[in-house]
């Protein structure tokens, strides 16, 4: 799969939501949506009210990633009012099978996140009931953080689980994604990339995203992934 880059609208200005997505509108595949509770991580931004009214706006589908504390309970609403893909936490969720299949029935795409430190090899049974892997590149819960490279081994390793199964099965990094750090992402395999700084911090937001995508096209091609 080609690369896709999703804007993380965590870095973007909050009053001006609707305004911020439109400037990457024609670059990007994606606006990434952080939810969080301040209980399962220790931050509170947005929303199922926020992310209905950004769905009104929005000329991007909406990958929602909810990093709270009950993904059990509002995973489907946020499928059901028409986000496209919805990403819920494995050391969060306590039913994540029957989630993940009402995420879908629902008619959104259903995403497995992974913090840092979880291996993923334990989850590597679910890759059948999931249309992407999320793997947190820094600790969740703000934006801006450095990039962890001791997460780079395991993006590699679980590019080889879903290679082996032969699964369709998107791999997403989040956390400090940039311009010095998507090539390495690239070359260990994943192919969906989630950049807020790197993109809401720059003077031209859209040309940013064509830069990342451009070296990670570069990247992925160079790994023959």
């Amino acid at each position: 799969m080609a690369p896709q880059i999703a804007p993380s609208i965590l870095s973007a200005d909050f009053a001006r939501l609707a305004e911020d997505v439109e400037r990457v509108a024609d670059s990007a595949d994606w606006v990434h949506v952080d939810v969080m509770d301040n209980h399962f991580v220790p931050n509170l931004t947005l929303g199922l009210p926020v992310v209905q009214a950004l769905l009104k706006h929005s000329p991007l589908p909406l990958d929602c990633h909810l990093m709270i504390e009950d993904p059990d309970r509002w995973a489907p609403e946020y499928a059901e009012a028409g986000a496209k893909s919805v990403t819920i936490h494995a050391e969060a969720a306590k039913a994540p099978i029957r989630t993940l299949r009402a995420i879908r029935a629902a008619g959104a795409r259903a995403g497995l996140g992974v913090n840092p430190a979880t291996p993923v090899d334990g989850f590597a049974d679910l890759l059948g009931e999931i249309d992407m892997l999320l793997l947190m590149t820094v600790e969740p819960g703000f934006g801006g953080q450095r990039f962890l490279d001791v997460v780079l081994p395991k993006v590699r390793r679980a590019r080889e689980l879903i290679k082996g199964r032969d699964l369709p099965v998107w791999l997403q990094v989040d956390g400090g994604v940039s311009a010095e750090t998507i090539e390495r992402c690239a070359e260990a395999g994943a192919d969906v990339f989630v950049a807020g700084s790197a993109v809401y911090g720059a003077d031209d937001p859209a040309e940013a995203v064509r830069r990342l995508r451009g070296q990670a096209e570069d990247a992925t091609a160079k790994a023959g992934w």
